[in-house]
């Protein structure tokens, strides 16, 4: 693959000011789970392969299953995510996929299953992987082999 700008030296102010977004998201009572279950799942949609080589990394050093990580994309299908979680992962696809919308039912569902200000963090959280995917695939940060 080519070279590509580093957008953290080329727009320093900018990447900061992403950067101050994900450390708020840091700050809020969002869990571990929820913010790595958003981190991954986004970053799968996406096709971003360096967030989705680091974030699952990150979310296995802090006690998540392989189990729960290999059926992510197919997390619809099994017993092992709850209510809360599938709410979280149903928005994290639709913000993620925005072009398609938010549906009310899915809307609905992630504020009665997490409250308000818990929703505007997670939305928050949604946006945020999105952005740093974006960077990630333009551009073309590639994953340390291990």
């Amino acid at each position: 693959m080519s070279s590509r700008i580093k957008i953290d030296q080329v727009a320093p102010s900018g990447y900061k000011a992403i950067l101050g977004l994900e450390k708020f998201i840091e700050s809020t009572p969002l869990t571990k789970t929820h913010k790595d279950l958003i981190k991954i799942r986004a970053s799968q949609i996406n096709g971003c392969a360096f967030c989705i080589d680091m974030h699952t990394k990150e979310a296995r050093k802090s006690g998540e299953t392989e189990q729960r990580i290999y059926a992510l994309n197919t997390w619809r299908d099994t017993p092992f995510f709850s209510d809360e979680e599938r709410a979280v992962l149903a928005l994290t696809e639709e913000v993620t996929l925005i072009g398609n919308h938010v549906k009310d039912q899915t809307y609905a569902s992630a504020l009665s299953a997490l409250g308000e200000t818990y929703l505007a963090q997670v939305i928050l959280a949604i946006i945020t992987i999105n952005a740093w995917n974006r960077i990630g695939i333009t551009t073309q940060l590639i994953p340390e082999v291990a």
